[in-house]
C-alpha cells in the first residue's frame, strides 16, 4: 500500500510539474537574424577553408543579447578535424568563445576585443579525443545595442581524402 501511494504521489508530482513547465513559456528558443555585413566574411572564410579541405557541416545566424552567452551543442566524432568560427556584430566591444566537453571540462577559450587584428571573428581548430557532445558558448558585449545583436556560427569538418 505504501509503495502504491508513493507511486501515485510521484506520478501526480510529475504531471503537475510538466503542466507548470508547459504553461510557463520560459523556454529559450534560438532565433535567427540577418546581418548583411556577415555575408562577405562568411563567403571569404568558406572559400579559404574549402581550399584547405574543409566543408561546412553546420552554420546558423543567431539573435543575441549583449553579455549573454549563446550555447551551441554539437556532436563531434573522435579524431575528426573540425574548425569552429564565430562572427560577432562589428560594433561590439568584446567577443568570447568557450568550448566544453561532455564532462563540462573547458577545452578552449579565446577573447577578442574590438580593434584587434582578428576583430569580430574567432576561429579555432579542434580534434576530439572521443565521440561525444560538445558545448560551445559564444558571447559578445555591446554598449550601444543591448538586444538586437546578430552572431554567426559555423562548424567545418576536414574531408578525409582532401590534401
Amino acid at each position: 500500500m505504501v509503495l502504491r501511494s508513493c507511486a501515485l504521489l510521484l506520478l501526480f508530482t510529475h504531471f503537475a510539474c510538466s503542466q507548470l513547465s508547459a504553461q510557463s513559456g520560459d523556454y529559450i528558443r534560438q532565433q535567427s537574424c540577418k546581418n548583411d555585413a556577415f555575408v562577405p566574411q562568411i563567403d571569404s572564410i568558406k572559400k579559404a577553408m574549402s581550399s584547405l579541405g574543409y566543408v561546412t557541416v553546420r552554420e546558423a545566424s543567431m539573435a543575441m543579447e549583449s553579455a549573454y552567452e549563446m550555447p551551441v551543442i554539437a556532436p563531434l566524432n573522435k579524431d575528426s578535424w573540425y574548425y569552429f568560427i564565430f562572427i560577432g556584430d562589428i560594433s561590439s566591444r568584446l567577443y568570447e568563445v568557450r568550448m566544453f566537453d561532455a564532462s563540462d571540462r573547458q577545452l578552449f577559450y579565446k577573447k577578442n576585443m574590438w580593434g584587434e587584428v582578428d576583430g569580430n571573428i574567432i576561429g579555432y581548430p579542434y580534434i576530439p579525443s572521443s565521440s561525444e557532445l560538445h558545448m560551445i558558448k559564444t558571447v559578445q558585449v555591446n554598449k550601444k545595442k543591448k538586444k538586437d545583436l546578430c552572431g554567426y556560427f559555423m562548424i567545418l569538418k576536414k574531408v578525409q581524402n582532401a590534401g
